[in-house]
């Protein structure tokens, strides 16, 4: 059984960004023929991508979205528009690539790997398999029960589940790494998720529900007051804390970030905070999706702080809570398509425009293979004139 202690050594492991290949890449970027900066964030990418893995010149070759699938009890409150029902519909619908990040996937050449954490309807026996990527359009049965809690009125799981589902998450990183994969990205599938993404992330900011709650897929003004009743009240132990608990004893904040998720959040949340634990663990990029994706990569954060040197924001989430959560992390989303799926549906995008800014770091002609003299750029490259 995957404990506490378990969870704790794995982020002990993750190593900071490698400071001396940025540098070399850094380096390398200057010397390319175009003048400084002139590829902006490309150029960032390229350099944060030499941090990660400790080389200056990368490749994507293989991409895979991670997506955690799991129900949440607080749906009984009638704080989603969406049937419940949904959940399991599009779980299955994953390993057909009907859904939008399943059609996006296979638009850009990425992998699914779908994983069961606690779906509350019947999926097909012939749909699970046990091994994670022996077949990925299979849905890995990692089941912990058949949804959490309502957490309106219980603690939505124990602290010995929330640990087992970061295990889970830290289990499916483990697995894209042994099977090749270059990067991966973070998504999810569960109804009622924004309500248990606007809890936690309320209870770490110390922040009320109006300025992290959103409409979802769509709530009627009635529903979306209840939802706010339901985040205020669940958070409001957390909120007197205000969010400098996070920066505290490091010992300490792990403690109160697994007492957190264990009362308000899912188990979806807690897998793919493992995901990008065990990406951290590995060396490996991983992309955040939208709004519970960067809200379980802000709990990760809060478990082990390096972790955030692995992560790329992919798009800005429509969702209010997100800016709040991406302030904290010092992440910026390098897309703005008034997205607002989840799914991990951001991901696969994404994954383009970072092996574009390899590609660029790998291919692309220096001044002197280019015979270009660059002598002209001295003086740029010695003023600020951007």
């Amino acid at each position: 059984m995957f404990t506490k202690n378990d969870l704790y050594e794995i982020a002990d492991s993750i190593k900071p960004a490698d400071a001396k290949a940025m540098n070399e890449a850094r380096k390398r970027q200057d010397t390319l023929a175009k003048p400084p900066g002139s590829l902006g964030r490309l150029e960032e990418m390229g350099i944060r991508m030499a941090g990660i893995t400790g080389k200056v010149c990368n490749e994507i070759k293989k991409s895979c979205v991670i997506i955690m699938c799991s129900d949440n009890g607080v749906t009984e409150e009638s704080v989603a528009s969406t049937p419940q029902s949904v959940t399991v519909s599009q779980t299955v619908n994953f390993t057909r690539r009907l859904t939008g990040v399943g059609t996006l996937a296979e638009s850009f050449g990425s992998e699914l790997l779908i994983v069961d954490v606690g779906v509350k309807g019947d999926i097909p026996d012939e749909l699970y398999d046990e091994i994670p990527l022996r077949d990925t359009h299979k849905i890995i049965n990692r089941k912990i029960r058949r949804g959490t809690f309502n957490l309106a009125h219980e603690a939505a799981m124990t602290a010995g589940e929330a640990v087992r589902a970061m295990g889970i998450g830290i289990e499916m990183a483990d697995s894209a790494k042994k099977n090749g994969f270059d990067i991966v990205g973070v998504g999810e599938m569960g109804i009622g998720n924004t309500t248990t993404s606007a809890a936690v992330l309320s209870s770490i900011t110390g922040m009320d529900s109006s300025e992290t709650c959103g409409r979802g897929s769509g709530l009627n003004d009635s529903s979306f007051e209840i939802k706010k009743r339901i985040v205020d009240d669940v958070s409001s132990e957390y909120r007197k804390l205000g969010k400098g608990w996070i920066y505290g004893e490091r010992k300490e904040a792990r403690e109160v970030i697994i007492d957190i998720v264990s009362k308000v959040g899912g188990f979806d949340i807690c897998a793919m905070a493992g995901v990008f634990v065990g990406a951290a663990a590995n060396k490996m990029p991983v992309v955040i999706d939208g709004y519970i994706s960067i809200v379980a990569a802000l709990v990760a954060y809060i478990i082990e702080p390096k972790s955030v040197d692995y992560m790329f924001a992919s798009h800005k989430s429509f969702e209010r809570g997100y800016s709040h959560a991406m302030n904290i992390l010092g992440v910026k989303p390098f897309l703005d398509l008034d997205m607002r799926l989840g799914e991990g549906s951001g991901c696969p995008i994404a994954f383009e425009v970072i092996r574009g800014a390899c590609d660029v770091m790998n291919s692309m002609a220096t001044f002197e293979e280019a015979a270009i003299n660059d002598d002209y750029l001295e003086e740029i490259r010695k003023g600020d004139y951007f």
